[in-house]
């Protein structure tokens, strides 16, 4: 694609990093087919061509307003497009560009400024999140339906898993939404990582991955995260921990991209490029060791549904079905698997129409071959489905869980 940004733009490292990756788009349209809101919207604008052309204008100096602001919110950022483009066009980095200026050109109205402020003051944040669920419990006996389920339940976190000399160490991020509303999940992957004679253990002091803040474009508050992440991992990488391992394909995608988002921090630039480097989704992890010997206690028949972070994101394909056949899982077959569930972190609540005819779409694909249980990876995906189906929908870790 031709461009015509102004030197001030290319003199600035965000203004060549755009150009660089507009230059690779052919503007072949290859990326709409696959994009979940072109599909439903029917509109190029809410397409990522359309979205593509918005930002290069925006860059280019034309003026912008709410439009162009509504049709880059729009967009789930599942990166179905990446996967999809012949041309290898990095959308992700250049969607979270685009929505970074926008925020700075384009007022929000005070409704929407307060809704993101409480979203990134809340979720974030285990302590308040907790709170605000139990508040939400009081009320969940009135209501009925997908209404009651639209309320997750605050649950006890296991005891912490404690290190044994000698063996073999890894670090698990506790997270923020997924450490309050499945707080099991990083149980289960410890009592897996116990039997392979590892030690999966959380970090004092790490929480929230930073992804929220990062993708309503509050750069600074998603960087303070990320530093106060790698403040708390450091020592235990320094002492020989070998991974990061991520139970939450979200955070891991998020983590993985550290390194471009402390790139210009003198003091941590080389911290988080060996962050990002360590860092591994489980399934990753424990796709190199010997699971023959887990005891796995039941199997069944399972529809897995791969999060966008995990295999567009991630570009991970496969791995978590292999782990769940071995084990001996019926792994039932999902049509347009690819697509995205509608979740998307807070995109459920910021856009409910849009993902309500996603999850129903997802959800008719998964229960079609009557599963008896639905695993995903990821915190999100697991909250949203649940909301609209009565099958179990869980992480699959704890399907290999002894």
């Amino acid at each position: 694609m031709q461009t015509r940004l102004p030197e001030s733009v290319l003199a600035t490292d965000t203004g060549r990093r755009a150009d660089t990756i507009l230059r690779t788009c052919v503007h072949c349209g290859f990326c709409n087919a696959s994009c979940p809101t072109y599909r439903i919207l029917g509109d190029e604008l809410d397409g990522p061509r359309g979205r593509i052309y918005q930002i290069k204008q925006m860059l280019e100096g034309q003026p912008i307003g709410s439009s162009t602001q509504l049709h880059l919110d729009r967009c789930l950022n599942c990166r179905n497009c990446e996967t999809t483009c012949p041309s290898g066009v990095r959308y992700g980095e250049l969607l979270d560009l685009g929505r970074d200026l926008v925020e700075k050109r384009v007022p929000r109205g005070i409704g929407v400024r307060l809704v993101r402020r409480a979203m990134r003051a809340a979720f974030p944040h285990p302590a308040r999140f907790r709170f605000l669920l139990r508040l939400g419990g009081l009320l969940r006996p009135f209501l009925w339906g997908r209404w009651r389920r639209a309320i997750p339940v605050s649950r006890r976190a296991p005891q912490a898993q404690a290190r044994t000399p000698g063996r073999r160490t890894m670090i698990a991020l506790a997270g923020c939404v997924q450490a309050v509303v499945e707080p099991g999940t990083n149980a289960a992957a410890a009592r897996v990582f116990d039997e392979l004679g590892i030690d999966l253990i959380e970090a004092s002091g790490a929480g929230c991955c930073g992804s929220l803040s990062h993708h309503f474009a509050a750069e600074d508050e998603a960087r303070e995260f990320a530093r106060r992440n790698i403040d708390a991992w450091w020592p235990l990488l320094e002492q020989g921990a070998e991974y990061l391992v991520m139970t939450a394909s979200g955070c891991g995608l998020h983590v993985r991209e550290y390194d471009r988002l402390l790139r210009e921090d003198p003091d941590y630039a080389d911290k988080a490029r060996v962050v990002s480097e360590r860092t591994r989704d489980i399934a990753a992890v424990l796709a190199d060791e010997n699971l023959s010997g887990l005891s796995v206690p039941r199997r069944g028949r399972v529809a897995f549904h791969p999060p966008c972070t995990l295999q567009h994101g991630q570009q991970m394909h496969g791995l978590v079905e292999g782990i769940l056949s071995r084990a001996g899982y019926e792994l039932l077959p999902v049509t347009d698997s690819h697509l995205c569930c509608g979740s998307a972190g807070t995109y459920s609540l910021l856009h409910p129409r849009i993902a309500a005819r996603l999850r129903a779409d997802k959800l008719e694909n998964l229960q079609q071959a009557r599963p008896e249980v639905i695993a995903t990876a990821n915190i999100g995906c697991q909250m949203h489905l649940q909301t609209g189906t009565d099958i179990p929908v869980r992480h699959w870790i704890e399907l290999i869980t002894p």
